[in-house]
Formats: structure tokens, sequence, C-alpha cells
């Protein structure tokens, strides 16, 4: 992932092959756990969804993730490497959990910079992200799936992860009518600018 501060991405992956990420709640919560541990330090949140077989993250960067990490041969970044230690991570714990050897994600999480072009991507990321669910059909609502930041948006739940007034600052959507605009569905012409060429989730 190449990071610069003050920029808003959309960071996802998916399981290698497409094969779920997560089996149970257990699974979500360790991930979440870990993502804690190690990416939130370097970053601001803005949304987030985490579906059976894949990931999605609307971040901030900040001067910390964008802060240069060598790891080993490598010069990386701060976010990166946060991402890469999440996913080996979990990937260790899921793997002894399913008694299951391999690689569990795909080798790289895709970071999209939403400042690319005219049209507000973060707007749309951020909506695309939180129907994820509900566009797969795995509830008919969207305050249903206990894995995304909808219900902390939504006012049904007290979350912590992301940065709510940053995020209404940063993304434009109304507060006041979150719960109406989310249920816009996004053209698919548009969601698809929210991906790196090439790529889809």
């Amino acid at each position: 992932m190449n990071i610069i501060s003050d920029e808003v991405y959309h960071i996802y992956n998916q399981g290698n092959n497409r094969e779920n990420i997560f089996t149970d709640d257990s699974d979500y919560v360790q991930f979440l756990r870990l993502f804690r541990k190690f990416v939130l330090p370097h970053c601001k949140v803005l949304a987030y969804c985490l579906m059976p077989n894949h990931f999605h993250f609307e971040i901030y960067a900040t001067k910390e993730s964008a802060k240069a990490k060598k790891v080993g041969n490598i010069i990386s970044t701060e976010l990166s490497n946060g991402f890469r230690l999440l996913q080996s991570n979990y990937a260790q714990y899921f793997n002894k959990w399913q008694k299951r050897t391999g690689s569990l994600f795909r080798q790289k999480s895709k970071a999209k910079g939403m400042s690319d072009g005219s049209n507000n991507y973060s707007y749309i990321a951020f909506h695309y992200i939180h129907q994820n669910p509900f566009i797969a059909k795995l509830v008919s609502k969207i305050e249903d799936w206990k894995y995304s930041s909808f219900c902390d948006y939504a006012g049904l739940r007290n979350g912590t992860l992301c940065d709510k007034e940053l995020a209404i600052k940063l993304i434009g959507f109304n507060a006041d009518n979150f719960i109406s605009e989310s249920y816009a569905l996004i053209d698919n012409d548009m969601s698809r600018k929210i991906f790196l060429k090439d790529e889809d989730v």
C-alpha cells in the first residue's frame, strides 16, 4: 500500500480463493481486537464492514500512517505494516482454531485513495461499505448486520472504533438523514471507482 498523510483510503482484502475468513462471532471479535492492536494506533477509522470472506475499511491516513517503517529489507509504512501484522496474527489464530494450514488472505491488502477524480468517492465508499451485507442478502435490513459501523452511526450502538465526528466532517453525509441515505443504493459504475483497477470484492 502506498500511503500518504491527510488522504482517505478504501482498504480491503479477501480470503484466499474467496474462502471464508470468519465463521462465527468469536472470529469477528478477534479480528477487531487485533485491528485495535495493530492498525488503529496508526490511523483514524471512518467506516468498516467485515463480511464472511472479506473486509472493508475506510481510513483517514495521519502522519503516523505514512511514517516509513523498515520491514526486513523493505521500506513500508506504519499503516501498511499494521495491516500486515493484523492479517498474519489473525491467520495464525484462524488456522489454529480451524485446524487448517496455508495462506488465509490474498497476499496484500489493497488501498484506493478517495481523492482521485471529481466525484465524491469518500461518500460512495462510506455507504457502499455499510450496504455490503444488505446487497449480499445476508440481512434484510442493514442495521441487522453486527459487524459493521452502521449501527454506531445510526445511534443503535455506542461503538468506539470509528471517529464519527471526523467522518461527518470529511465525508459530508447528513447525520440526521444517515439511515435513509444509507438505503439509497449506489450505481455499480460508481462503486467500481472506489476499487483499484481490475479489482473487485
